[in-house]
């Protein structure tokens, strides 16, 4: 496992963009799968973005598809998630998430961030 934290989160207005950071604390973040949730009031946590081991292979939800994107790079240990064209329904806590295998579900991660709240005013 690896313990992550997140920053980047906050208020901002529909139309407009977030990034979000995730530093692991260990060398070997490298050798996970970086990823972001998000889960809103009421709601089960779900899947959100992916990537793999270089930041060469990417995942995403189908409803932030052309709006997200993720990246990483490894020499700092940091995963991001560029969040332009936010809409009220992005609206919700973001967790980073990191496991061995590419995921697209919280059976299969392995590790946590302790969340980071983005609000979208309309």
């Amino acid at each position: 496992q690896v313990h992550l934290v997140e920053s980047g989160g906050g208020l901002v207005q529909a139309g407009g963009s977030l990034r979000l950071s995730c530093t692991a604390s260990e060398r070997t973040f490298s050798d996970y799968i970086g990823g972001w949730f998000r889960q809103a009031p009421g709601k089960e946590r779900e899947f959100v973005a992916a990537v793999n081991f270089y930041g060469t292979s990417t995942s995403y939800k189908d409803s932030v598809k052309g709006r997200f994107t993720i990246s990483r790079d490894n020499a700092k240990n940091t995963v991001f998630l560029q969040m332009n064209s936010l809409k009220s329904e992005d609206t919700a806590t973001y967790y980073c998430a990191a496991g061995r295998r590419f995921f697209q579900t919280t059976r299969e991660v392995e590790s946590w961030g302790q969340g980071t709240q983005v609000t979208v005013s309309s």
